[in-house]
């Protein structure tokens, strides 16, 4: 199995990475060996892989572009394939379609969404559809000037597309239909004030969704109904120990693949919260705060299997693996790690021949 690693690299992000780093995992230890890096790529971070494999799609942080590779099967190794303007500023994230004949792209600092057809060989085509969000700024000064759009996955239908807003303090919802992003007839939710709502993860067999709120670092918990898109709150409760009294800001959120389970990583606190997940009810309940090993947690992932956690640590360089305690999963530090400058995102393609 592969896995590729998207890192900061600009000088105004104080950054260390030096591109995209390709590793081979050993799915029975989680140990990552260094394959390639793609260098001399501006801020390369959110990552994202169709369904084959056979094609990487990642944002230019801070920038205004989306590029394409090819990942050859035999060695998982990156070739260029074209790059994009997403006629935005700082795109943020990207989604492939159900069809992969579209990527979804948001863009952070336009408070807009950016539709990017898709060619039959992977190569990114011109932006087909820019829609802008539109609300009141949140109440801080600093983090909540204009709409900051943060996060633009797909609902398990594929029939949706959620996105939380850092500065309105709103989740929209679009139907993505014949290529475009249409809203939802309930278009959004609004979330308490300064709570910053950042990415979300739906569960894998109940009508629920779960937010990460950034400024705030709280979860907050949403019925989701897959026929009008619409959310409905359920609870919110913070992800932080209630030892930890100094400043913080949440970032990634994630379902464990048997839906028990939810992680919240903690910037400031530098851990990686573990709640239980109510089947009845889809209401969580906080267990306990692992430390991130090491500084800003800003990203964290399970494998395919569920079996590991790695965590990816932006001001210390590192990304770290955890065993996941198959019947509380608890973390468990594996002693393996990997230096990587400046990581903020990890995704995994198939094994060779697979």
């Amino acid at each position: 199995m592969f896995a590729y690693v998207g890192s900061r690299t600009s000088r105004e992000r104080n950054a260390r990475g030096e591109g995209l780093s390709v590793f081979r995992m050993d799915p029975q230890t989680s140990q990552l060996a260094l394959v390639q890096v793609v260098g001399e790529l501006v801020n390369p971070s959110f990552l994202a892989l169709n369904r084959r494999g056979d094609r990487l799609y990642t944002v230019h942080g801070d920038q205004q572009e989306v590029s394409a590779f090819r990942v050859h099967p035999a060695d998982g190794t990156l070739s260029f394939l074209n790059r994009q303007s997403c006629q935005g500023r700082n795109p943020v994230h990207l989604a492939l379609d159900p069809t992969e004949r579209h990527l979804i792209v948001s863009n952070h600092l336009n408070g807009t969404l950016a539709v990017m057809p898709v060619d039959g060989d992977g190569a990114l085509c011109a932006v087909s559809q820019l829609v802008s969000l539109e609300g009141q700024p949140g109440p801080h000064r600093v983090e909540q000037p204009f709409s900051k759009p943060h996060f633009n996955p797909f609902d398990p239908s594929g029939q949706w597309v959620v996105v939380p807003d850092k500065g309105l303090d709103r989740i929209f919802t679009f139907r993505f239909a014949d290529g475009q992003l249409h809203p939802a007839d309930v278009p959004w939710v609004d979330t308490r004030e300064v709570a910053g709502p950042r990415h979300v993860a739906f569960h894998p067999a109940r009508p629920w969704v779960y937010a990460v709120n950034e400024l705030d670092s709280t979860v907050t918990g949403y019925r989701f109904d897959a026929a009008t898109g619409q959310l409905v709150p359920l609870q919110i409760l913070s992800a932080l120990p209630d030892t930890f009294t100094g400043n913080s800001r949440a970032s990634e959120i994630l379902v464990s693949p048997d839906g028990l389970r939810l992680y919240a990583s903690n910037r400031g606190d530098d851990s990686v919260a573990l709640f239980r997940i109510d089947l009845d009810s889809g209401r969580l309940a906080f267990v306990e705060a692992t430390p991130s090993g090491g500084r800003t947690p800003r990203f964290c992932t399970l494998t395919p299997d569920g079996r590991f956690m790695f965590v990816l640590n932006e001001d210390s360089d590192s990304v770290l693996s955890f065993a996941v305690a198959p019947q509380t999963g608890r973390l468990v530090p594996t002693g393996l790690s990997v230096a990587c400058g400046s990581p903020v995102c990890m995704v995994f393609g198939p094994a060779p021949g697979a």
